[in-house]
């Protein structure tokens, strides 16, 4: 016979466990409600319409969504590959992979630095193609990519290893080749996952700064981008913070309310049922 708790263990659970999920919260919410509350709404608007804050975010939202791109193209597959596969190498492989999620990201940035430097193989490579790193839109793009393509890595590896492998070998006996059953099955299985990878990878992107310092502080026109000399939001807000505070923070403030209500989206479309899994089901 089970023994029964403590008529009051329940509740004593119940309240701890109320304030601490309520102390994360705040911890997670105030500080942004001071950053939005500090400039006033006079300040905001004025940042909104600045054509040096447009052109930064036009840029950055350029920059993180080709990086989105490239991140999903590759990072899909070695994520199915890594879930699906066992191979001579694999868990140094999956380090390699999660090795960039904790590296600082002034470390990128120096390692990125030194791979792709004029006088390098590779620097002189892309500079050859066209596509030369520093001060550029590419280079933007390769820091982004690196710091935040893990993630979709990651979700796609452990969305693709959560489908049940009877379904796999079912359409396999269907006579559907391992491409077929891969894309008709597993992906679509998998996407919740993928699009929750997504949305990490694009506000990883777009959240960071160490490697654009050292690759692409200033930004000129090249490739896709042909608009005026910019850089990176994170960069231009911080260039603007040694200035004058309240101006950083009116700008900071547009910048997460544009995450905010990008999230917000997200979860509103998914309770409308416009996504194609049940609402709750996003694990984000």
């Amino acid at each position: 016979m089970t023994a029964r708790p403590p008529p009051g263990l329940g509740l004593a659970w119940s309240g701890a466990r109320g304030v601490l999920a309520g102390s994360l919260v705040l911890l997670f919410v105030l500080p942004l409600v001071a950053l939005v509350t500090y400039p006033n709404l006079g300040q905001i608007l004025h940042a909104a319409n600045d054509p040096g804050v447009q052109a930064s975010f036009a840029f950055t939202l350029l920059a993180s969504g080709l990086a989105l791109g490239v991140s999903l193209l590759f990072g899909i597959p070695l994520g199915h590959l890594l879930a699906r596969r066992s191979f001579p190498g694999k868990s140094v492989v999956e380090s390699a992979v999660a090795l960039p999620v904790v590296v600082p990201h002034l470390i990128a940035g120096l390692a990125l630095f030194l791979l792709f430097a004029p006088s390098t193989v590779l620097g002189h490579a892309a500079d050859s193609l066209g596509v030369p790193v520093f001060g550029t839109i590419w280079g933007v793009i390769l820091v982004m990519v690196y710091v935040s393509a893990p993630y979709t890595v990651l979700a796609s590896e452990l969305s693709f290893r959560a489908v049940d492998p009877r379904l796999m070998e079912s359409a396999r006996s269907l006579g559907a080749t391992p491409a077929h059953a891969a894309r008709t099955v597993a992906l679509p299985l998998a996407l919740r996952g993928i699009v929750a990878g997504a949305l990490l990878t694009w506000a990883r992107s777009v959240s960071e700064i160490g490697g654009f310092l050292i690759l692409a502080y200033t930004v000129y026109p090249s490739g896709p981008y042909q608009g005026p000399v910019t850089s990176p939001i994170s960069v231009y807000i911080f260039n603007v913070y040694q200035i004058n505070l309240a101006d950083a923070a009116a700008i900071a403030s547009l910048f997460v309310l544009l995450a905010f209500a990008l999230f917000l989206a997200v979860r509103l479309v998914e309770r409308w049922g416009r996504l194609p899994w049940r609402a709750g089901e996003l694990p984000l």
